[in-house]
């Protein structure tokens, strides 16, 4: 297939194009990345999990005026730490508090204060291009409603929490191309009431979130039920193409293309090819775990793309258990069922992707597969990127039934193709790459 006549056109000029079969493989760290990697520490990660359970419940529904105790003292630990690795930063990174009254609803049986605790790293070429990533603070016991007794939620969620705290502070001396944001948020036992405000607010700035990423009991590779560990592995839940039910639970209603193709699988394909050493992400190809759900529903659910960390097998005998001894056996979500080195791998896998994604260029925009003709081969049209160092573009494609993309089409900076290869047989894609060879995920078209 890749040694098939191609035909390029971009406005009246023809373009020359090379084909290749099979897409480029993924370009190692470059030197940023190898150092931003080696700076991830799993002792400061246990430190923050160890802190974030000092506070002895985050449940939502706590106590917000306690120095010691409660989700306000979490928020005000929270809020400090961010505030001092931005120190560190020039002003590149600015740090608030954002806080709303989330009215009554099911688990919230009073008026209450919610806060989002945000780090927001600006980018130096693109700023108006926005990855988000978070980790929820909040905490519960096995009645949700419970806000008295003790919740140390170690494994869900302070270690999310101290994977976005790590990334910020990591990050914040550098210049990522892109902005990056940092998110402990709130409310997501409740509901996902601080990650739907979040949203909701980027949403209604029309705000260029190109991806988001929660990270949501990520704690250990080790289930401690007996079954295998499996320590360098970390499951990547990513959405197919939304249902216009899942769009109209917000509603929202944003086209995207491809039968199998939506934004966020495509973001889960970036984040497997730039995957660290040492680390296998397991992309699953389903919104989220039967009957549970994390904040990156929020994003979903304002038509961006969106995913969720998470270990790869839980222990259902410590998440959400009160903190209790019973014939010897310790139950609750304690420090001690966390893996800090895991959560430091997952980390680096974060760390990897939100820098990939940052450097790159944007993932192309307006891209359509023109269908409005009776033809056996296929032209695709998209806009122009804006970022100054934009070398061209890949049209990449494979066959209906694989997984992967399989052939590639590399081109100069045009904004038309037109492949000898017809539209019916294949699924067809357009990333972007600069000059440095980043490449962008890839858009999948929507027909004309």
């Amino acid at each position: 297939m890749s040694t098939r006549r191609t035909i390029l056109v971009a406005g009246a000029a023809t373009a020359a194009g090379v084909a290749v079969t099979g897409t480029p493989a993924a370009a190692a760290p470059d030197r940023e990345l190898q150092r931003i990697l080696r700076e991830i520490d799993p002792r400061r990660i246990e430190a923050i999990v160890r802190k974030l359970v000092s506070f002895g419940t985050r449940h939502t529904l706590s106590v917000q005026d306690d120095p010691n105790r409660g989700i306000g003292a979490a928020r005000d630990w929270i809020f400090a730490e961010l505030q001092g690795y931005a120190a560190a930063g020039d002003g590149r990174m600015t740090v608030e508090q954002q806080s709303f009254i989330q009215p009554v609803s099911p688990r919230v049986p009073a008026p209450t204060r919610i806060t989002n605790v945000v780090a927001t790293l600006r980018g130096s070429v693109t700023p108006e291009r926005i990855y988000v990533v978070t980790g929820h603070y909040d905490s519960r016991v096995t009645d949700v409603m419970d806000a008295v007794k003790d919740a140390p939620g170690a494994d869900d969620d302070a270690s999310g929490v101290a994977v976005i705290m790590e990334l910020a502070r990591v990050l914040a001396t550098r210049r990522p191309e892109a902005t990056l944001v940092f998110a402990a948020v709130a409310g997501e036992e409740q509901g996902l009431y601080g990650s739907d405000h979040m949203a909701q607010r980027y949403f209604d700035a029309g705000a260029d979130i190109q991806g988001m990423f929660s990270n949501d009991i990520v704690g250990t590779g080790d289930a401690h039920d007996g079954t295998r560990n499996d320590p360098r592995t970390v499951r990547l839940f990513v959405e197919g193409v939304p249902t216009s039910e899942t769009a109209a639970e917000a509603g929202v209603r944003r086209s995207v293309g491809g039968e199998n193709d939506g934004p966020s699988r495509q973001l889960g394909r970036f984040v497997k090819d730039v995957e660290p050493d040492g680390m296998n992400v397991r992309v699953v190809w389903r919104r989220d775990r039967y009957l549970r759900g994390s904040d990156h529903i929020s994003f979903l659910l304002r038509g961006y793309p969106a995913a969720r960390f998470t270990e790869p097998r839980e222990n259902f005998n410590h998440e959400h258990q009160d903190v209790r001894v019973e014939n010897g056996i310790q139950y609750g979500d304690l420090p001690e069922f966390c893996d800090f080195a895991y959560i430091a791998r997952v980390a680096r896998v974060n760390a990897a992707a939100l820098w990939s994604l940052a450097q790159a260029p944007g993932t192309p925009k307006g891209v359509v597969i023109d269908t409005t003709r009776l033809t056996n081969d296929t032209t695709l049209r998209w806009q122009l990127g804006t970022e100054p160092d934009l070398a061209g573009y890949e049209v990449v494609w494979r066959e209906t039934t694989a997984p992967d993309w399989q052939h590639t089409l590399r081109l100069g900076k045009v904004d038309t193709v037109t492949v000898d290869l017809s539209k019916d047989n294949v699924f067809f894609g357009v990333r972007a790459v600069d000059t440095a060879g980043h490449r962008s995920p890839v858009a999948a078209p929507k027909p004309s």
